[in-house]
């Protein structure tokens, strides 16, 4: 196969040859030798690289997650870099001066929550206020183009973990996602997808020839990507979803769990394509740094049967069931942050009643509505 990246410097520079270049980027934009889009782009004798544009956790991947990323310059290539993980999370006038043409290279893992997406979509935005060209070279979903999951965003829990209505997974490569967002939710810019050859939907990233560059501290294995529609839920609580572990998003505990009562609780549920096993782990950071969590690593056994978005509500449930008045929802401002990842209050507000039957009843309706939707912008 090759990326959008591959398709573009072999048959698709010319277009652009008299054009100042901005580059949207981070560690996951390399070939298929690992050479980084910015070297490729630097080097090239046809391109004029101006500006080059980071998303969350910085343009070289080593920013914790939520920090706030200040401008620079790139001490290899002299080029400066503008945070757009910064106060506004956008763009402004002033970084787009010395820009024609926007490209975008970023490795996305399929899910809702990550907030590259959004930080491309705010790019589309401030270029076509602009005048500016966007081009995507487009990448993988490493967790299949084929599956997805989820509810969709209701107005009034929009942010920039689900800043439109998609579903959590969504089953679309990120230049398919520019196309969906610039045609469905009206963002008039000029774009351009520059589309990979030989990818097949189906396929995991660990069934392409490419090499998997985590794109941020925590995204690390196939597995850990596979279960992050679901139990990236749990930061929305004062449970650790294993950040500062060797196994994010694949552990799950805190001080007050019992992991054996916990694991016995879930695999009780026979839940699909995993099994869940007791076990104790010390965060080095974020909730709960340096305290013994007990808890459940779960382990994926058949990641086509998984259904990880129901697991991670499943997870809540149990949680919630297991531990009343020591599970707690985490609310740092006007929502609760498990609200914004939900999209929605209404599964929070149901577990607390008692009966999540009503909101396990809207799923296929809003996802068979998506995916009338989202046929309309698949290019493969």
């Amino acid at each position: 196969m090759k990326l959008g990246l591959e398709v573009f410097l072999e048959a698709h520079t010319h277009p652009y040859k008299k054009a100042r270049i901005g580059l949207l980027t981070n560690l996951t934009g390399v070939n298929h030798n690992l050479d980084t889009t910015i070297d490729l782009f630097y080097h090239h004798p046809d391109i004029h690289l101006t500006a080059l544009f980071g998303p969350e956790h910085g343009i070289r991947g080593e920013v914790h997650e939520g920090k706030l990323i200040k401008s620079g310059m790139d001490s290899y290539t002299g080029v400066p870099i503008y945070s757009l993980y910064n106060g506004d999370k956008k763009p402004n006038t002033e970084m787009l001066e010395n820009v024609d043409v926007v490209f975008c290279d970023l490795q996305d893992i399929g899910s809702r929550y990550y907030t590259f997406i959004y930080t491309l979509a705010n790019m589309m935005k401030q270029c076509g206020q602009e005048g500016k060209k966007v081009v995507v070279l487009d990448r993988p979903n490493p967790i299949n183009g084929v599956t997805i999951e989820g509810n969709l965003v209701q107005e009034g829990f929009r942010s920039f973990v689900g800043q439109f209505p998609i579903p959590v997974r969504h089953g679309m490569t990120i230049g398919e996602l520019a196309l969906l967002f610039k045609n469905e939710f009206h963002i008039d810019c000029e774009l351009e997808v520059i589309p990979m050859e030989g990818w097949e939907r189906k396929a995991y990233f660990d069934q392409t020839d490419l090499f998997w560059v985590s794109p941020t501290p925590n995204t690390t294995t196939m597995d850990m990507c596979i279960l992050y529609p679901g139990t990236c839920l749990i930061e929305g609580t004062n449970l650790s979803e294993g950040r500062g572990t060797t196994k994010p998003f694949e552990v799950i505990g805190a001080p007050f769990v019992n992991g054996r009562e916990l694991a016995n609780e879930m695999n009780s549920y026979r839940i699909k394509g995993v099994r869940f096993r007791p076990t104790v782990f010390r965060p080095m950071y974020q909730k709960h740094k340096g305290e013994a969590c007990e808890g459940i690593q779960i382990h994926v056994s058949d990641r086509n049967s998984l259904q990880s978005f129901k697991l991670g509500l499943q997870l809540l449930e149990s949680l919630y069931k297991l531990y009343p008045g020591q599970l707690a929802f985490i609310k740092p401002g006007r929502h609760y942050f498990l609200d914004l990842l939900m999209g929605t209050d209404q599964f929070r507000l149901q577990i607390e009643q008692g009966d999540t039957t009503g909101f396990h009843s809207r799923l296929q309706k809003e996802l068979i509505e998506f995916q009338t939707i989202r046929s309309n912008y698949l290019l493969y």
